[in-house]
């Protein structure tokens, strides 16, 4: 193996090339056709927030005159941003030809999407009503030779450009008309209309709205007419500073509305429209080379592929039934059974019903008194928010430290803010400075004259709708020393100024990155001593430098480190000299994998941690987050094999070496560790009928 000439793959290039593995998925075709439609949708989806995010982060370093090599792993911003708008010409134009593949073989199934030249005799009358009842009432229409100057265009709304060459008159020569038609989000992209025979027939709505622009402008006298779809993304960061004298979901609230102004990133456009409507729009939207400009094809906004209706089953994933948690009967009390052993929920393999159930029988229960929750992201209908304002109807005490800073569900959060609010809820809107985006939930329950904690800790949102694709594990305890602690950073949201000791918890940002360095400290150690040592990571970004060199340190001293990243890995395994014994692997499957946790060898008396936190800076330095221990050996024995189960995925594992995305392959028996996982939970279950 060379040495290599950089510590580090910068966090942008990084994600860039995890959004290349959810593409992949998109293209590989043993994954059910419209499932293939929804990862280019969510590959789509990804980009509009990476631009939003993180290249709008990188623009502004750029434009403070600052190279920003030491916050971007070695690179200056100004080359980093067109390295970026380089490889999402690559993945977009990649991603087109999937598209292409896709609707193809679409027809195989009888499916046809059409364009506004494909519509048949039969559809015609269809396409007609529905544009005129449905769809003209909500376009928005600009007429862009009639205005100053353009209108601020929406972040992430997609546009018809339209093009139109009025007939020349015996006042007038012919010129050229500009207008923009918003295409409206509160109307289904994908319009089934009437079939024929055995072939379903779908439109796009944009297509149904080009195959009626002359209905739309029959006001005009033009020769020629012809629309081109374009999209702006804009800077997403929220202003938090300036009135005081606002409330603090007053000032968020501004700042949202204020993304609708933020700085164009980048835009998007169909590289077949006319080059002076280019031109046109580009001048008077000032858009110049420092925004990233990227042609594209015909549709914009794949990501409403993500909602692409599910027209065959045996086009789409089988659905399989979440399952009970083997000794944990929902219909009984879970705080009975607590109080004997803790238990571990994974969803989506496990029912997310437990923690609903958890809070509705605290809400219910009489001895009840106190209840205590973190929430970062809510459903839009969520079943715990409503739990929560039951409990306080029933007389309990209920605190909750919501994050109304969210990134794009801020809107979400204050709306069940603002309705907890009124229902007399306690509210902590977090901690100035600092994210709370650790997931933990505490009651105090009166028995026999003595308050006794029940709880739990989780790595992923209490979000009924996430828990269905993300897999998370959490932890059902009555561990009254783990709550104690966890009952201490409730008390840190009260006196943020104070900085509380923990027994337990590994609690950011006061402790964790210490802690996380004094592990490996002492797997470095034990490895020189010719102890056990190694460390098992899952995690969904990897990207601190601190942690990555002492990861390197730990290779080096001979320390046998397994990787489980997702998405962001700015380590580079497998290097001689630096980290030849770290391997890494990224696993992109049906659902999303979201669950961190660490596991170190601890000189044959393994410690395990399941955790909210990655180990990027600002989980470890710029938020609340915790980092719970598993004392439980039977959980410990799950956690392993959960991880071992990915670990030896031999289907959807990638491997980082070489940072090609190159899927992992070997001779062993396939291991697609997602649908091995919920096997082994199935026969979990079969074991306990035996017994």
């Amino acid at each position: 193996m060379k040495k290599s000439k950089n510590q580090y793959i910068n966090r942008e290039i990084s994600w860039l090339q995890f959004n290349a593995r959810v593409l992949q998925e998109a293209a590989d075709t043993s994954v059910p056709l419209i499932e293939r439609f929804r990862f280019l949708g969510i590959f789509s989806n990804n980009l509009d927030e990476f631009f939003k995010v993180r290249y709008a982060t990188v623009k502004r370093i750029d434009q403070a005159g600052k190279a920003g090599k030491k916050v971007l792993g070695g690179i200056k911003a100004s080359k980093l941003l067109k390295e970026i708008t380089q490889k999402v010409i690559e993945l977009q134009t990649e991603s087109l030809k999937i598209l292409e593949d896709i609707q193809e073989e679409l027809k195989a199934h009888k499916i046809f999407i059409v364009n506004e030249t494909e519509i048949l005799p039969h559809q015609i009358e269809f396409v007609h009503d529905y544009f005129l009842q449905k769809v003209s009432p909500a376009l928005v229409t600009l007429l862009l030779d009639d205005l100053d100057e353009i209108p601020r265009l929406k972040d992430s709304a997609a546009y018809l450009a339209v093009r139109m060459k009025l007939k020349a008159t015996e006042n007038k020569e012919a010129r050229i008309k500009y207008i923009l038609i918003e295409i409206p989000r509160g109307i289904n992209r994908f319009v089934e209309i009437p079939s024929d025979g055995d072939n379903r027939y779908i439109i796009i709505l944009d297509d149904l709205i080009r195959y009626n622009l002359k209905s739309l402008f029959n006001i005009f006298d033009y020769d020629e007419i012809s629309a081109h779809m374009i999209k702006i993304t804009r800077d997403a960061e929220l202003d938090m500073e300036g009135d005081l004298s606002k409330s603090y979901i007053d000032k968020i609230l501004s700042s949202i509305k204020d993304r609708v102004e933020g700085q164009p990133v980048r835009f998007v456009y169909d590289k077949t429209i006319a080059k002076d409507t280019l031109n046109f729009l580009l001048t008077k939207m000032e858009i110049d080379d420092s925004d990233s400009i990227i042609p594209g094809g015909r549709y914009h906004n794949r990501r409403d592929y993500m909602k692409f209706p599910s027209l065959q089953k045996d086009l789409l994933y089988s659905k399989y039934q979440a399952l009970p948690i083997v000794g944990l009967n929902i219909q009984e009390s879970i705080f009975n059974r607590i109080t004997e052993k803790d238990f571990l929920q994974y969803t989506p393999y496990h029912t997310f019903s437990y923690t609903v159930k958890f809070l509705r029988e605290a809400a219910l229960d009489p001895a009840v008194k106190f209840i205590k929750i973190t929430i970062y992201r809510l459903a839009e209908f969520s079943h715990i928010a409503s739990s929560l304002i039951n409990a306080v109807k029933n007389g309990k005490q209920v605190t909750v430290a919501i994050e109304l800073r969210a990134r794009f569900d801020e809107a979400n959060n204050i709306r069940y803010a603002e309705q907890m609010q009124r229902e007399g809820v306690r509210l902590i809107f977090g901690v100035p400075g600092l994210k709370v985006h650790c997931k933990a939930c505490v009651i105090e329950r009166l028995e026999e004259g003595k308050i006794k904690r029940y709880g739990f800790v989780s790595t992923g949102n209490f979000n009924e709708n996430t828990a269905k694709i993300y897999t998370d594990y959490t932890l059902f305890t009555a561990n009254q020393q783990i709550l104690k602690d966890v009952d201490k950073v409730f008390d840190f949201f009260d006196m943020n100024y104070k900085v509380n000791k923990y027994k337990h918890l590994i609690v950011s940002p006061h402790y964790s990155r210490k802690t996380f360095v004094q592990l490996i400290d002492t797997e470095i150690k034990n490895a020189k001593e010719g102890k056990p040592s190694g460390i098992k990571l899952k995690l969904n970004s990897l990207s601190d430098y601190g942690m990555i060199d002492k990861l390197y340190e730990a290779s080096r001293a001979g320390v046998k480190i397994q990787l489980i990243v997702r998405g962001i890995c700015s380590l580079i395994p497998g290097v001689e000299g630096m980290s030849k014994n770290i391997e890494a692997i990224s696993i992109v499957d049906k659902y999303l994998e979201h669950p961190r946790l660490y596991i170190f060898e601890n000189g044959g008396n393994p410690k395990y941690y399941i955790s909210s936190a990655d180990w990027m800076t600002r989980n470890l330095d710029h938020r609340v987050e915790i980092s719970c221990p598993i004392y439980q050996e039977d959980i410990q024995q799950e956690l392993l094999d959960t991880f071992m189960i990915c670990w030896n995925d031999n289907v959807k594992a990638r491997d980082f070496f070489g940072n090609k995305n190159t899927y992992r392959t070997n001779s062993k028996p396939k291991n697609r560790s997602q649908f091995a996982t919920y096997n082994y939970y199935l026969e979990k279950l079969a074991n306990q009928h035996k017994t």
